[in-house]
């Protein structure tokens, strides 16, 4: 969840020149630490964390030419990231156009790589040949050790720079290459510490995707360490029988369809795995040479229209559906299907560094050529799987057209008629979305002092009441019958579903999920959140969902002061501190013309949000009188609840991205689903990180 932040951005001023001399040329990595969001997506932990991605990427490659078969991946104390395989190493040799070491040339020029020659590397996930020099721009420092069986070779970098020439330091028969980077706290200002579960994924992922090849965590930073290895001989069959095993889902067949096909000219490769569950959720994960396209791209696609045509032809050709029925959807046929895509394309072409969407338009037609053939033929020569797939796809379409009379019912009493709106919807004056945010609150107590604090120019207040559905069990149609989730659905007035949803319809442009921060609030919030990445996913990718962060502690400190130099300083803690601020001149003795003022003020009020802030206060303002603790947010009085959540000048509110949806909609999965194994061993893995217990 990333925080959201408001900047202000006065206008220009027309009186200061622009000529030759502005035109700033950035020199080597100078444009990575300049920029690093255009590289890496952003500073914060997702950035911080590609650019372990970004190495380990590279081994991933050696593994894909054939080269490597074993990747070590560290997190040393100090949060230090080494990274080790058994491929080549990168050459040391003089590469002829700059005249310096090829491993210098990788480590501090952009664009430069062997991923462009297609006779090196047919297949790569590095695509634009930046990314060691990226990492190597945004360390600390950098060390790269390379084995070439039989010197061992060292370089050293800093903030991007050479400090010394590539040496040989040994003698081995080992090949390969080694990667030591610290990341730079200049650049990642939010956090330098890694999470090993992060991690852990990453590289659980690349096993599957490259099956054979065995990558070793190891975190040692944690007492007596910390290690797993991931080594999986079937693939991307191995990565949907750990998907439902990891939630307890009862497969409805055991087999688990594997597909592949290449292009005729074999510069791609289509790879699909796929089984069907009892759950309602469809869990589709893509991936492009090895990278997960978080946001689909071509392959999706060509699957996605290949599965509903061949399903739809293969019930109309044995009379699953007569001539009178209506076809199957896309929905439908997805309904409880677990499907790994892989695809492997000699000149990927990916939307931006971060590589989210694939857009080869060859890979779509290899997807869909490899349904068509060969699901059809699987489905012809596995009649009992055929049908109980159908079976299930039938009772999906039945529940979908109940959903839409339900929908129509709604329809016809207007979501945007002020009467159809929830009862308890306190709504906002301006009907601007753009300007607007709704606040969704547990409770009624919690809900009155969100109304009386609000600014009712924008915000909304939606207070929940009666039991939340669970959502893992249940399909579209049941979300219309629940009387805590169809006013969310009421008040969004955007729709649900993938054929209904209409973003341009939704009334706020914010939607804040509220809750108090303890075990019950998490429990809410992960259940909204669940709510809305099965059925609502479009305002999770938009950036439309949000997380309020209400205070735990409130403060009292005795008299405080402070110094502002400037009248705009003075304004700003004026506007912080609020009523009964006193302001005294103080002319400097030194130098009349300099005016500092003091401000004060008496029992000033702090908030903290969490225990860690709630100690630095004590600590800066001595130990206080007064420390509260809100156990819930109907303990503030409307105005505490303005101040401290609802403010936007002054509240932390976190946007929602899709793999916290993803996370939130996971652990739903195991904690609520009917298998009782993986719930336990969830509790048992994760019980010692728990928050906000209140015994």
């Amino acid at each position: 969840m990333s925080e959201e932040k408001i900047f202000d951005i006065s206008a220009p001023d027309k009186n200061v020149s622009y000529d030759s001399s502005d035109i700033e040329v950035l020199e080597g990595l100078e444009a990575v630490r300049k920029r690093p969001g255009m590289y890496i997506g952003s500073t914060g932990p997702r950035g911080l964390h590609h650019l372990v991605y970004e190495i380990v990427d590279n081994s991933i490659d050696e593994a894909l030419a054939g080269f490597c078969d074993k990747i070590v991946c560290t997190i040393e104390d100090g949060d230090i990231i080494r990274v080790t395989d058994n491929g080549r190493g990168i050459p040391v040799g003089i590469q002829q156009k700059t005249g310096l070491p090829a491993v210098e040339v990788v480590f501090t020029i952009l664009h430069a790589g062997g991923k462009f020659n297609n006779g090196v590397y047919k297949v790569s996930s590095g695509l634009h040949g930046v990314g060691a020099s990226v990492v190597n721009a945004l360390s600390e420092w950098l060390e790269v050790r390379i084995f070439d069986g039989k010197h061992e070779h060292y370089m050293r970098f800093e903030r991007g720079a050479k400090v010394a020439e590539l040496e040989i330091v040994g003698e081995t028969e080992r090949t390969g290459t080694e990667v030591l980077f610290k990341a730079d706290s200049e650049i990642f200002t939010e956090t330098t510490v890694y999470e090993y579960d992060i991690l852990e994924t990453r590289l659980r992922e690349q096993a599957f995707l490259n099956a054979g090849v065995r990558i070793e965590l190891t975190d040692l930073r944690v007492p007596d360490g910390r290690s797993e290895t991931f080594h999986y001989e079937g693939g991307i069959r191995s990565f949907v029988e750990y998907l439902h095993k990891k939630k307890g889902a009862e497969v409805l067949h055991d087999d688990i369809m594997y597909f592949e096909m290449e292009s005729a000219d074999k510069h791609s490769q289509a790879e699909i795995a796929m089984q069907y569950n009892t759950d309602y959720n469809e869990v589709l994960i893509s991936f492009a040479n090895n990278v997960r396209t978080v946001d689909g791209g071509t392959h999706e696609e060509g699957f996605k229209r290949a599965l509903t045509r061949v399903m739809n032809d293969y019930a109309r050709r044995f009379g699953i559906l007569k001539e009178s029925d209506k076809n199957l959807s896309g929905d439908d046929v997805r309904e409880g299907l677990t499907v790994i895509i892989s695809a492997k394309v000699m000149e990927a072409q990916f939307e931006g560094q971060t590589k989210a969407k694939l857009g080869n338009t060859e890979i779509r037609t290899l997807c869909d050529n490899c349904i068509q053939d060969r699901l059809m033929t699987y489905l012809e020569e596995n009649p009992a799987v055929a049908k109980a797939i159908f079976n299930k796809a039938l009772e999906a379409s039945r529940a979908r057209e109940a959903a839409r009379r339900a929908r129509e019912q709604a329809r016809r009493k207007s979501a945007f008629d002020n009467a159809s709106l929830p009862g308890k919807l306190a709504d906002c004056t301006d009907k601007n979305p753009e300007n607007t945010e709704i606040y969704i609150v547990e409770g009624d107590s919690a809900g009155g002092s969100a109304k009386g604090g609000r600014d009712r120019k924008t915000q909304a207040i939606l207070p929940l009441w009666g039991k939340m559905l669970n959502v893992e069990k249940s399909r579209i149609d049941k979300v219309f019958g629940n009387e805590k989730l169809l006013p969310v659905v009421t008040a969004l007035g955007c729709g649900i579903g993938e054929e209904d949803f209409n973003l341009d319809k939704l009334r706020y442009h914010k939607v804040i999920i509220m809750a108090d921060a303890d075990v019950d609030g998490s429990h809410i919030r992960t259940l909204l959140l669940t709510f809305f990445f099965r059925f609502m996913r479009p305002l999770v990718e938009n950036g439309n969902i949000y997380i309020a962060q209400p205070p735990l502690y409130r403060v009292t400190g005795k008299k405080v002061e402070f110094e502002a130099f400037s009248e705009e300083e003075k304004d700003k803690i004026l506007s912080e501190l609020g009523e009964n601020a006193v302001v005294k001149k103080v002319k400097d003795p030194l130098d009349p013309e300099v005016i500092t003022y003091k401000i004060s003020k008496k029992d000033m009020h702090y908030y903290a949000y969490s225990d860690e802030e709630r100690d630095a206060i004590l600590s800066r303002i001595g130990g206080s009188d007064d420390v509260q603790r809100y156990k819930g947010l109907g303990e503030m009085d409307s105005a505490q609840l303005w101040d401290t959540t609802m403010n936007p000048e002054t509240r932390i509110i976190l946007r929602v991205t899709l793999d916290d949806a993803q996370s939130a909609s996971d652990t739903f999965s195991i904690l609520m689903g009917d298998k009782v194994e993986p719930r336990r061993q969830f509790i048992e893995q994760n019980a010692k990180y728990v928050k906000n217990l209140d015994i």
